[in-house]
């Protein structure tokens, strides 16, 4: 794989990130502006994830049908779109309409770029692949609210959805430009007809399903904390707004240079051997990031370093956890991708919900949210291992 290509497929798979990320910093501002209160704000990252999980469901069998070029620009064509609409949001819950049809639009460079992985990776190299695109991925978690905070200051919140329409456009360019049509040659087209009979064989597949749950439960404690850091960090905190991204890039920076690690790691044992460990670390870190928040903590400080392990660990728990799901995917690879994004991202909206649902007085539901993900993430990869005998 070019470098060209793992930077287009680094930008596409960073809508989410960017999408999310970039406009955190304006949460408080947002419910001053609509006269609100965050936890109604929160709804509008709550539309996004549930945007990502149904979008990813159509894209799935249209790649399969369509390759992957023309569905991807379509993709892009509507997330520029949405993101100007955002905008111009008049209202709260024209923005939270609008995030959902930017998510809808913005999820085809994720289940499109781990297809075109595994169209042109064998087994073996993709979580290598994978780990490489957590680098790429990874910048955007540490600039995208470093940069939300200073468009919020200088241009006012509306600019970061602006941003967001360039960016979009400039994926698109960028795919109709230099990314080539990965679409196995000689694979017939999969008939649209067929679809949900494959997502049912998929669903059916323990050792698929064991995977997808495993990084999606735990892919769930980190926006479970995307959604709810800025009131923690900023609101209970009081951490200014323009800093907050500093703390958020370090947390991300962790994430970048473990996914990095894994691809060392990887050199001396397969990813069914890490992602069970790994998962444990999340967890344990889970428990006592919960500990700490119960005794509520003064200062900030003593919560930060388990929430660095928790989300720096994901760095090696999602590329493994994806190499296995997809590992034996080849014939349905667009399904098999648009499935597993919709799931996890399913639970990571449930997850994002829940932080606000369970009240905003101290960080326990944010703590409570991400220990219960580690958990559920163990028992899902127990049932992955029980279902095949680990090739590592």
């Amino acid at each position: 794989m070019t470098l060209r290509i793992l930077l287009i497929l680094g930008a596409l798979t960073a809508f989410g990130p960017m999408a999310i990320d970039l406009y955190l910093p304006s949460f408080p501002t947002l419910a001053v502006v609509f006269s609100t209160d965050i936890e109604h704000v929160q709804l509008s990252l709550a539309a996004y994830f549930i945007g990502l999980a149904l979008g990813q469901l159509i894209y799935g069998p249209v790649i399969d049908r369509y390759g992957r070029r023309l569905p991807l620009l379509f993709g892009t064509v509507i997330f520029s779109l949405a993101s100007l609409a955002c905008a111009f949001s008049p209202s709260l819950d024209w923005l939270i309409a609008m995030r959902f049809v930017q998510a809808f639009g913005g999820c085809v460079g994720m289940v499109a770029s781990r297809t075109v992985v595994r169209d042109l990776c064998d087994p073996p190299t993709t979580a290598k692949v994978f780990s490489q695109l957590m680098l790429v991925m990874g910048i955007a978690p540490i600039l995208a609210p470093l940069i939300g905070g200073l468009l919020l200051q200088w241009f006012g919140w509306a600019s970061i959805f602006v941003v967001l329409m360039v960016f979009g456009g400039l994926c698109g360019l960028a795919v109709l430009l230099w990314l080539p049509e990965t679409y196995p040659a000689g694979l017939p087209p999969a008939p649209m007809s067929g679809a949900l009979r494959q997502y049912w064989r998929l669903l059916s597949d323990r050792a698929f399903m064991g995977h997808v749950l495993t990084g999606g439960f735990a892919m769930s404690g980190m926006f479970a904390y995307i959604a709810g850091s800025p009131h923690v960090f900023i609101e209970l905190y009081a951490i200014p707004a323009q800093h907050y991204g500093w703390l958020f890039g370090s947390n991300a920076a962790g994430f970048i240079f473990m996914s990095q690690v894994n691809a060392r790691l990887l050199r001396l044992r397969g990813p069914y051997f890490w992602l069970p460990r790994w998962i444990c670390v999340y967890f344990v870190s889970g428990l006592a990031l919960l500990a700490i928040a119960l005794s509520r903590p003064a200062m900030l400080w003593p919560l930060l370093l388990p929430l660095f392990c928790c989300i720096a660990s994901l760095g090696c728990i999602i590329p493994n956890a994806t190499a296995c799901a997809m590992a034996k995917q080849a014939d349905n690879a667009g399904s098999a991708s648009a499935l597993m994004g919709s799931l996890q991202f399913a639970s990571a909206a449930i997850a994002a919900a829940s932080v606000g649902a369970f009240g905003s007085a101290s960080a326990i539901p944010l703590a409570g949210v991400i220990c219960s993900c580690g958990l559920l993430a163990i028992l899902a990869s127990a049932s992955a291992k029980a279902s095949l005998q680990p090739d590592s």
